[in-house]
């Protein structure tokens, strides 16, 4: 039995959203990276004591990568019954996730909330996660 034959063909929008969530961190890490020669801030350090732009580069994917564990986990649950729905909330997420990097890109911490519109994505993944919970426990 193939397993495409059990998958809903709009699932290749999940896997899309996946992969455009894949391209989104690695443009974060390559960030880090460039920013680590231009401040030379060498390795094992995190952050700078002297260049607060590498601290708000390196935060910004940092930040990412703190909230990117839970946001595969709903975004999965969510897709397994919504997949349409649950990709254009993931894209809302990951695009976000460069408006809030380049808002911290600044220098102005403060300008990362230019990225706040990812909630939208984050949270109705979260819900819709509760929500087929619930489905499952016969709730609704």
């Amino acid at each position: 039995m193939n397993m495409l034959d059990k998958v809903p063909s709009c699932y290749g929008y999940v896997i899309l959203t996946y992969l455009y969530s894949w391209i989104m961190l690695g443009y974060l890490a390559a960030k880090v990276g460039g920013a680590r020669k231009k401040y030379q801030v060498k390795y094992p350090a995190m952050y700078s004591d002297k260049d607060q732009i590498f601290n708000c580069i390196q935060r910004a994917h940092q930040n990412t990568l703190e909230v990117y564990p839970q946001w595969l986990v709903f975004q999965t649950i969510a897709a397994f019954v919504y997949p349409l729905t649950a990709s254009v909330l993931g894209a809302i997420w990951v695009t976000s996730r460069f408006f809030y990097a380049w808002g911290y890109y600044t220098g102005d911490p403060s300008k990362r909330m230019n990225g706040a519109f990812g909630y939208i994505g984050y949270l109705g993944v979260v819900l819709m996660s509760i929500y087929i919970s619930l489905q499952l426990l016969g709730v609704f």
